[in-house]
């Protein structure tokens, strides 16, 4: 059991004074029926509980997978720039959420945004070694040399001496494109290690993790609500020639035919 007010901070984006000012105004109502009691012991799983007339279903943490357009900052908030959190809907902008992982701010591509802590930790625990993907656009064209130089795990410099990668992969799929996986996530690693291979990334996507897939169809700014079966995708593997074959169909003319942006 649960207190309705509990219940209602944790699926909706009001606070504890607008929920009890909804109830007190009988604007919520448990099966069929009004309340005037903000700390009613509801059933969250078989109790039907409406706010404004529309339904409010419960749902232990929630999941947006994002497509970040580039130019906006992955942080929860931030004074002086747009964050991802900026492009949640403000009925979206449930208390706890958070942008899993880090997205780089000039890159653009699939970023989930939760609630689960624990889930978020499986994911960025170095032991799980989740793959993600990525679309560079180079300045020069891709050369086949690249394969096995990112295999070899390259040596990057850091400040004063350097830090070696771990073995990754790399495919061209276009002239100047190529599609590179990853399991781990240096700072800017991959326009580091074309810059490591005599190469410059000009724009760069994220457009998987694990075996998720970014739908081609999910505007730059937009997102859309998963469930857990489909983060779990994230924890299973792929392969780059899979991805390559996916990246190729759906993202290979990105740049060239962008998205306006949403926000």
């Amino acid at each position: 059991m649960m207190r309705l007010d509990r219940f209602l901070s944790g699926q909706t984006a009001l606070s504890r004074r607008e929920i009890g000012e909804a109830v007190r105004r009988a604007r919520v109502t448990v099966n069929g029926a009004a309340v005037r009691s903000p700390d009613l012991k509801i059933n969250p799983e078989t109790d039907r509980v409406t706010l404004d007339g529309k339904p409010v279903c419960y749902a232990e943490y929630h999941y947006f997978l994002l497509h970040k357009p580039a130019g906006v900052l992955t942080a929860a908030r931030d004074r002086s720039q747009k964050t991802v959190m900026d492009l949640l809907k403000p009925e979206d902008r449930l208390p706890g959420l958070f942008p899993c992982g880090r997205l780089d701010k000039d890159t653009s591509g699939l970023l989930l945004i939760t609630d689960d802590g624990a889930l978020s930790h499986r994911l960025l625990s170095p032991k799980h070694h989740i793959t993600k993907y990525y679309l560079a656009q180079l300045r020069d064209p891709y050369d086949t040399a690249y394969e096995a130089l990112f295999r070899s795990g390259m040596a990057l410099r850091e400040g004063s001496g350097e830090e070696i990668c771990l073995p990754a992969e790399c495919q061209g799929i276009g002239p100047h494109l190529a599609v590179v996986a990853l399991c781990e996530g240096k700072y800017h690693q991959v326009r580091r290690m074309f810059a490591a291979a005599g190469n410059f990334v000009e724009k760069l996507l994220r457009f998987q993790l694990g075996a998720l897939e970014m739908p081609a169809n999910l505007a730059q700014g937009a997102y859309l609500t998963i469930l857990p079966k489909d983060v779990e995708m994230m924890l299973k593997t792929s392969s780059i020639s899979l991805a390559a074959a996916f990246c190729s169909v759906n993202y290979s003319s990105y740049w060239i035919n962008e998205r306006a942006h949403l926000w």
